[in-house]
């Protein structure tokens, strides 16, 4: 009997890959992005990996580089023994990464896969010739890109405003992903606890689901009158915001805003409160400017846990998850949304790409959802698997 393998996580993520794999196979044959090159901003963590192998079988030149505090040295290796050229490296600091993208946009790529805007907002501000458009990710994002439209004026493709997206990975595996992160930072119990979830899109959903089903008393703020009543129709609380803070053991941000928690905030946290942040930008809490705070007499630190603990001068302690990063591709052993649910958004961005790279599209595609014709393809081909 021969010696087994010494497989990666890497190598698993692959093999859950299955709707992936099933791409990969048919662009080595049509090559959609033959000639292209293209510019990726995005998690670089084993699950992209699988999506950007799948792009290179297309034909895709693909320059790659990660998002603030994602990115995982084990992928930059693997990509680049594939022959996929990474730059930079995983940083927590805005200036630092924003000239790793400053260097992947003055490459002027033909398409550009973005996940926050970071990409096509460089675009807009210094436009070049040849750009065919891309795709856009997250919320976050389309929220930054809307106003840009005119300076863009191509094909952007949002993959977060698929249905598909909305309810496989961000009411499902976001808030099952949130979840597990916050027993895998704390080893903490749910039981019990009073968790206060800002924000009721589909990931607000999710999160709170996932809280409730672990015995946790569950209250919603959401700013939007009716989606303030949503959350309240589907069972849980909905209290005024101050008197959400006040009540929290756990407080998490999904909303895709900046300063959602703030220094204003302090006098209201509960002693030994756990802050964590489940949106892309790590702007929903707002961690440095708490760090510094007059009221905050020192931090302390559990490094390998990825844990801050802000010492107030009254003795409160408020425990911070992952310096406010999105808490499931941050801190220890960071696993980020289940791989069958990155299987079906990469499809979705695999497929956008291919349509946007056919050129049949215009700049009345700018900034828009994901063509209904592709969301059910998708949705088929993953039944056909895994039925």
């Amino acid at each position: 009997m021969s010696e087994p393998d010494v497989l990666t996580r890497i190598d698993w993520v692959r093999q859950g890959c299955r709707l992936l794999a099933h791409i990969a196979d048919e662009f080595a044959r049509t090559k959609p992005f033959a000639g292209l090159s293209m510019a990726t901003g995005i998690h670089l963590e084993p699950k992209t990996a699988a999506l950007l192998m799948t792009l290179k079988a297309g034909g895709a030149q693909i320059i790659a580089t990660g998002n603030l505090n994602s990115t995982q040295p084990a992928t930059v290796d693997y990509l680049r023994n594939q022959g996929i050229e990474v730059i930079g490296a995983q940083t927590r600091d805005a200036k630092e990464h924003g000239a790793f993208l400053d260097s992947i946009i003055a490459r002027r790529p033909d398409l550009i896969l973005d996940n926050g805007g970071d990409l096509f907002a460089r675009y807009a501000s210094s436009p070049y010739a040849g750009l065919i458009g891309g795709t856009e990710e997250t919320t976050s994002g389309r929220t930054r890109l809307e106003p840009m439209r005119p300076k863009i004026g191509l094909p952007v493709l949002v993959i977060n405003d698929s249905p598909i997206k909305q309810f496989a990975e961000n009411r499902h595996a976001v808030g099952q992903s949130l979840f597990e992160s916050y027993l895998r930072f704390t080893n903490r119990s749910t039981n019990g606890k009073r968790v206060t979830v800002f924000g009721y899109g589909a990931c607000g959903r999710g999160t709170a689901a996932c809280f409730r089903n672990a015995f946790s008393a569950v209250s919603v703020v959401d700013i939007e009158p009716v989606t303030a009543l949503e959350a309240h129709l589907d069972g849980f609380n909905t209290p005024q915001r101050g008197d959400a803070i006040r009540s929290a053991d756990v407080i998490i941000t999904v909303t895709g805003h900046p300063d959602i928690v703030t220094v204003a905030d302090l006098p209201l946290l509960k002693d030994g409160v756990i802050l964590m942040n489940g949106g892309h930008f790590p702007q929903e809490i707002a961690v440095d400017a708490m760090r510094t705070h007059p009221s905050v007499g020192y931090v302390d630190g559990y490094a390998e846990e990825g844990i801050e603990t802000l010492v107030l001068d009254d003795g409160r302690r408020v425990h911070v998850l992952g310096a406010g990063h999105m808490a499931n591709l941050a801190g220890p052993r960071p696993l980020g949304n289940t791989v069958e649910s990155m299987d079906l958004g990469f499809a979705l961005q695999a497929r956008c790409l291919e349509r946007v790279a056919s050129r049949t599209l215009d700049s009345s595609a700018c900034v828009i959802p994901v063509p209904r014709d592709i969301d059910a393809a998708v949705a088929s081909a993953y039944l056909e698997i895994h039925r």
